[in-house]
């Protein structure tokens, strides 16, 4: 029996909800599969940037391109450096030695020549007062330029004291004294005119104003302009150790980065390390030869120079000094007496000033070192014999009771004691001439070597990194 045929099944009914909306976030699907994850600039799991960094610096310090950027970094700054401490310390020097030649030897000839100036005019006030009631015009010329000298190098020496209060305390005592001095030379004058007897208490008032107050305060002037002269001295002869030292590390290393460059490669030379190898030899060279000239200049302006210039101020001061004292012997015609009432004190100075002429003039032929700085002092050796001589002569006619015969031995226009100290006083002026001129010769050759040495080390130190960098970018480029 046949079954009855069976009838198709009906299609299921579509649903007219809508399809949920695909999230954004969610990638969509493709026929080939889905769609890998973007990578993320994070670093794994565990791992922060200071591992990361820690990572690089080893990959970097293991491999010969990073070794050799880190030695072409290290020789361009070691290079770098020496020229760059060369030029700064040799600087300094120079400029100290600068401050011998132009400042602190100026300026302690100036303190010098103020001392002699005051010294000289209280000297010339008491041989025109010994002259006589009518002050001689030569005389009275020579103390009025002792005194504006005197004034001009006080100004001069406030100008340039650069802060030093020694210095600065000595000139206001200058300044204020000088003034009440020429007031008391002029009370002495005025009063020597009438004949009056009180222009000789006058002048010996106004010679006590100079030997203890003024003097002593140029005196100590000239010993602080010595000293910082003595400090500049100093600061221009120093050893530039850190610039040596700097400089030999510099060429240990460029030597051993030349030998490291030829063990692994086999090539005698590297142009770049070579050239920077050159001028870094050079500038060392150069500071060395530059240093060892003006420290041998330096020393001869100390030995034949500065020395020689103190010892003949000395001699010159105690001349002057003696030549004083001697006029005042004859001014207060023993009225001051020694601290133990036995003798004259004034003929008592002159005695010790005329020793120390001599031990000064002794101390100067030695220093000498030729013979254009011996003949003068060696005539002024010759003029202060013959001086004492006369002073003995002179000092014989007053103890005699001649007292005119003894003036014109002292003041008289020919063989007098006055004519020998002017040619004593010509003649260490010719010796401190010379002497200067050969102070200011060796102390500016000092200076003139180590001149041009700041710059060429800063030149030659640029030129040597810049060889040094190329030289180890020549073997980087192998690796590329």
């Amino acid at each position: 029996m046949a079954h009855p045929p069976i009838p198709p099944a009906e299609p299921a009914a579509r649903s007219t909800a809508p399809a949920p909306a695909r999230p954004a976030s969610v990638p969509a699907q493709t026929p080939s599969g889905p769609v890998p994850p973007v990578p993320s600039s994070a670093p794994p799991a565990g791992r922060g940037a200071w591992a990361v960094g820690r990572e690089q610096l080893r990959t970097v310090t293991t491999t010969e391109p990073g070794r050799l950027r880190i030695l072409g970094a290290v020789l361009a700054l070691l290079v770098v450096a020496f020229g760059a401490v060369t030029a700064l310390e040799v600087t300094g020097r120079a400029s100290a030695a600068d401050d011998v030649v132009g400042r602190s030897q100026p300026l302690s000839a100036d303190a010098a020549a103020l001392y002699r100036s005051l010294a000289d005019a209280d000297t010339t006030a008491a041989s025109g007062f010994l002259a006589g009631t009518l002050e001689p015009a030569g005389s009275r010329e020579r103390y009025a330029e002792d005194v504006a000298t005197a004034s001009r190098l006080l100004v001069k020496a406030a100008a340039h004291t650069d802060g030093s209060p020694e210095s600065a305390r000595e000139i206001t005592v200058l300044g204020e004294q000088l003034p009440r001095y020429t007031g008391l030379v002029e009370r002495a004058r005025a009063a020597n005119r009438q004949g009056l007897p009180l222009g000789g208490a006058y002048l010996r008032y106004a010679n006590q104003q100079m030997t203890t107050v003024l003097l002593p305060a140029a005196e100590r002037l000239y010993a602080a302009e010595t000293e910082r002269l003595h400090r500049d001295d100093d600061a221009a002869r120093a050893w530039p150790y850190a610039s040596l030292a700097l400089g030999l590390v510099a060429l240990a290393a460029l030597g051993w980065a030349q030998r490291r460059t030829y063990v692994r490669t086999h090539r005698v030379f590297n142009h770049g390390l070579l050239a920077a190898t050159a001028a870094t030899g050079a500038v060392l060279l150069w500071l060395l030869a530059a240093h060892t000239v003006a420290r041998a200049e330096l020393n001869d302006a100390r030995a034949h120079g500065q020395e020689s210039l103190q010892v003949l101020n000395t001699a010159r001061i105690s001349s002057l000094t003696a030549r004083a004292n001697e006029n005042l012997t004859l001014v207060a015609r023993g009225a001051v007496l020694t601290e133990d009432g036995k003798g004259d004190k004034y003929e008592a100075d002159y005695t010790a000033g005329m020793g120390a002429l001599k031990a000064a003039l002794a101390s100067a032929r030695e220093l000498a070192d030729d013979d254009a700085g011996r003949g003068p002092v060696g005539e002024a050796a010759a003029r202060a014999g013959e001086w004492s001589q006369r002073h003995k002569d002179a000092r014989a006619k007053d103890d005699d009771g001649d007292y005119e015969g003894a003036l014109d031995r002292i003041v008289g226009a020919k063989g007098s004691t006055g004519e020998s100290f002017d040619q004593v006083d010509a003649a260490l002026e010719r010796a401190l001439a010379h002497e200067q001129a050969e102070f200011t010769r060796s102390a500016g050759d000092a200076r003139d070597a180590l001149s041009a040495l700041p710059l060429g080390a800063a030149a030659l130190g640029i030129l040597g990194a810049a060889g040094a960098v190329l030289g180890v970018n020549r073997r980087l480029s192998e690796y590329r």
